[in-house]
Order: C-alpha cells, then sequence, then structure tokens
C-alpha cells in the first residue's frame, strides 16, 4: 500500500467516530481532505452532519461534496473536529501548520468537545521537531518578531533557521486571515509546553504550530492497519475542562 492508502485508511476510520447530527470541525491538508470527501459520501447516502471548515481550501472542497456548512459565530461549540498533523508524538503532542491553515486548526479544535487526529505513520514521531515548526505573525514588524522568536527558542537551548515560508515565486505565503508563517527548523523539541509559552508571549505571533492538550485520539495508519492512539487520562480531563 501507498502512503496515500494508508491516509485513505486513517480518514475512513475516523468515519466511525462521527454520528448523525454532529457538528464536525473540518480539518486542512491532504489526509482532512479525504476525510471531507468521504463524508460528503455519506451525507449523499443521507447522513444528517454539519462541518466548520478550518480553511478556505477545505470550504471549497466541502461545498463541492455537499457537505453542509456553519461558521463559528453561528455554531460556536462543536462535537468533534477531524484533522491531519505533520507530526503526533506519544503524548498526542502535535506539530500542525504545514499547511498554513494552523490559526483556524486551532481556533476550531479549541471549540470542540473531542478531537481525532488522522495520519499516515511517517507522522508519528518519539519526539517533535523533526519537522519545521510553523509559527503564524502579523506581517507587520516581521523581522522584529522574527528575531524575538530566536531569542525565545535559544533560551530553550534550540537552534536553526527561522525562515518566512515562500511560494514559488518567492513571495511570502499570506494565511486565509492574512499573516506571514515562519518556519522554525528547531529539529528535537524536548520541552514543547515550555516552547509554546515562549512563544504565546511574543507579541507579533497570532499562534503557533504546537498543538498540545487538544487531540483526544489519534488514528495512525501503516502497513500492520490503523492503530489507535487515546490522550493520556489527565490531558482527557484538561480537554474536558473547555466545556466544564
Amino acid at each position: 500500500m501507498s502512503t496515500d492508502d494508508y491516509k485513505r485508511a486513517a480518514a475512513e476510520a475516523a468515519l466511525a467516530h462521527v454520528q448523525p447530527g454532529m457538528k464536525l470541525g473540518l480539518g486542512t491538508g491532504s489526509t482532512a481532505a479525504l476525510f471531507v470527501e468521504l463524508l460528503g459520501a455519506r451525507v449523499a447516502e443521507g447522513l444528517d452532519v454539519v462541518g466548520v471548515p478550518t480553511s478556505e481550501a477545505t470550504r471549497e472542497l466541502a461545498e463541492r461534496v455537499g457537505v453542509p456548512l456553519t461558521t463559528l459565530k453561528d455554531t460556536p461549540e462543536l462535537d468533534l473536529t477531524v484533522d491531519g498533523a505533520d507530526e503526533v508524538d506519544p503524548e498526542l503532542r502535535l506539530i500542525k501548520g504545514g499547511g498554513a491553515a494552523l490559526l483556524r486548526e486551532k481556533i476550531v479544535a479549541f471549540a470542540s468537545r473531542r478531537m481525532i487526529v488522522i495520519a499516515d505513520a511517517k507522522k508519528q514521531v518519539p519526539t517533535l521537531g523533526a519537522f519545521p515548526l510553523p509559527i503564524e505573525v502579523v506581517p507587520f514588524g516581521k523581522e522584529a518578531t522574527r528575531r524575538a522568536v530566536e531569542r525565545a527558542a535559544a533560551r530553550l537551548g534550540l537552534s536553526g533557521k527561522i525562515e518566512i515560508r515562500r511560494a514559488e515565486d518567492e513571495c511570502p505565503i499570506v494565511t486565509d486571515s492574512g499573516h506571514t508563517i515562519l518556519d522554525g527548523h528547531f529539529g528535537r523539541i524536548d520541552r514543547p509546553e515550555e516552547l509554546a509559552a515562549a512563544l504565546s508571549a511574543i507579541p507579533g505571533v497570532v499562534e503557533h504550530g504546537l498543538f498540545i492538550g487538544l487531540a483526544d485520539l489519534a488514528l495512525i495508519a501503516g502497513p500492520d492497519g490503523v492503530t489507535t492512539l487515546e490522550a493520556s487520562p489527565a490531558s482527557a480531563a484538561a480537554n474536558a475542562r473547555r466545556f466544564a
């Protein structure tokens, strides 16, 4: 089987967690897109759900395959978000943002009672950091912000390039919210919680791609089938307190 086959297997496994009447967060990226396509087929068969897309690309796909959509303004609390990840560690801490949708992805995940991560086995890692960490920043003062990120990372013993993500024409990538993406090539991130807090404290940083304490379940597909990883009881309790 190919990587695409594994992604589809993970997406199919997530459909088993979708119940009629659910309000869903719809993720962004290649694996999440497969889930949206499969969900559209279920909707065509009569499944009654509504979704909030995490990007304009996901919105366009959902409309194309017939998934009814809403907004967080009209539906501020969701039952379940299904999204992919660029990396997943054993504690279900994630790096996300390879598709430049991390801000909306995190907002939607935080508004959801549960989050399921779907990925192929290559995304499962013992320690986060091989994938460059996306950091969404406002364009104003972005060089000052980049340097502040560099200093914050250095205080935690992290080094490596922190560069503006650019398109093929060398123009900076612009997110759906009008921001710029910095990619931090930090390598191994041994203290992701500390890095997350340090980045969040920097003016100019809108959001970062460390998703900590948000995922409840990960469905990881590989040669041996789909493996289910669950959040620790402590993490699950912390997630539940968002709606207490």
